[in-house]
């Protein structure tokens, strides 16, 4: 996902990742990926150097759909219409991923979207059919 590899490498060489891009980051590590927030919110709070005791586990816990002020769950964001409506000439990604159109850069993402989109609107259905 060019987007998502693109703030990685941002948050990794600079300590910093544009907010859209962690809601981003942040939806297809929960979401996508089935991975607990605690574990990109600890992530996050060693590499960003704008990292907030308050505000960093709020802001996961928001995007999970946790929070006390959370997003609604079935929020997911779709990194590649994200990229296509706030970075439509790449401009962003190209400068952290400059061997995009190479093969040096995976052709084919590691997550089908739409499956994984799915299998988390599943989980969270199971969710609330226990507290039912």
């Amino acid at each position: 996902m060019p987007l998502v590899d693109a703030g990685m490498r941002e948050l990794w060489h600079t300590g910093y990742m544009h907010n859209r891009v962690r809601m981003v980051v942040a939806s297809f590590l929960i979401k996508n990926m089935l991975v607990d927030w605690r574990v990109g919110e600890a992530w996050f709070w060693d590499t960003l150097v704008d990292a907030d005791e308050a505000n960093n586990p709020a802001s996961w816990q928001w995007v999970a759909g946790s929070g006390a002020d959370a997003a609604p769950y079935f929020r997911v964001f779709n990194p590649m219409l994200q990229a296509e409506k706030f970075d439509p000439q790449q401009e962003y990604i190209r400068r952290w991923i400059p061997e995009l159109d190479t093969p040096d850069y995976p052709s084919e993402p590691i997550i089908d979207l739409k499956a994984s989109r799915d299998k988390a609107l599943q989980a969270f259905d199971v969710l609330k059919a226990r507290r039912g």
